[in-house]
């Protein structure tokens, strides 16, 4: 078994790490706030405030315009990733509550980004299949009732771009997805791991951020290649200079170059060969560096 690298993760060592991150707006802390104070028994579906610094740093990483939440309770995560958003981008966000989602109305429109939230109040599915099927997506956020997590990702990955995002959250589920005895939203979490480390559609990582988090990007299509392009290409010759340096790379039979190498105050002449074989390195391709 792996032996874990991570530090503990200790209060003390987590009211470090978000003076470390940046600061919650004003609008998010108060809709935080507001969260946990109207409803106690629901507020840990709020995503952490790491989290929403992480959403809204990749939104902008990717200079995502087009953004879909699916799951959004009061609107926690849509505020940050909507900030984060240009003015012409657009959120879809997705949930079944009016009455949860009415705070994050007022939270967006006090933040001045109401304009760039779509609010769609139906099963999650429902508006992700009247979607347009083509790739268009930038980025998604699925933090949605996790039984529901497979077909959600089988509706986003067509509709997600290359080189877009899909970040699901609760991935480890507090712990529980080791179980092999697993029930309910913890069976379906580990499924759902499953199913993403197996589609070749994408690559993706997962990472212990807060209850766990993957991020998986789509990856690009390979287009098919022609016999010149997969000929091996074999790099110009070198020659060695006065002061002594590299002769000619010499491919071979397993993609890997022969590299010769003359000493200090000779040149290349009848003996080169001899030399070279003397003094000489096998390099594999692609990570010969030239000077």
């Amino acid at each position: 078994m792996a032996e874990p690298k991570s530090a503990p993760l200790t209060a003390e060592l987590y009211d470090y790490v978000l003076a470390h991150n940046p600061p919650l707006e004003p609008a998010l802390q108060e809709l935080a706030d507001v969260t946990r104070e109207r409803f106690p028994d629901a507020a840990g579906m709020l995503s952490a405030p790491e989290q929403a610094a992480l959403l809204a740093f990749l939104v902008r990483l990717i200079g995502a315009r087009q953004v879909v939440e699916v799951g959004t309770f009061t609107g926690f995560a849509t505020l940050a990733m909507a900030r984060a958003l240009p003015a012409d981008g657009t959120l879809t966000a997705c949930d079944v509550s009016e009455e949860w989602t009415a705070y994050g109305r007022d939270a967006w429109a006090k933040a001045g980004v109401a304009d760039r939230i779509r609010l769609r109040i139906a099963p999650a599915l429902e508006t992700l299949r009247a979607m347009p099927t083509e790739p268009h997506l930038d980025l998604v956020y699925l933090d949605a009732d996790k039984g529901g997590y497979i077909a959600y990702w089988e509706e986003l990955v067509p509709r997600l771009r290359p080189g877009g995002l899909l970040v699901a959250d609760n991935v480890l589920y507090h712990g529980e997805v080791t179980d092999p005895a697993a029930t309910g939203p913890a069976l379906a979490i580990r499924e759902f791991n499953d199913h993403v480390l197996e589609d070749a559609r994408t690559d993706a990582v997962l990472l212990a951020v807060a209850d766990g988090v993957t991020l998986a990007r789509k990856r690009y299509p390979r287009a098919p290649r022609s016999a010149a392009a997969a000929a091996p290409q074999q790099p110009p010759p070198r020659r060695p200079t006065a002061g002594g340096g590299r002769g000619p790379l010499t491919a071979t039979a397993d993609s890997s170059f022969t590299v010769s190498w003359w000493p200090s105050g000779q040149t290349a002449g009848a003996d080169d060969s001899a030399i070279g074989r003397s003094s000489s390195k096998v390099v594999p391709q692609g990570r010969q560096r030239y000077s």
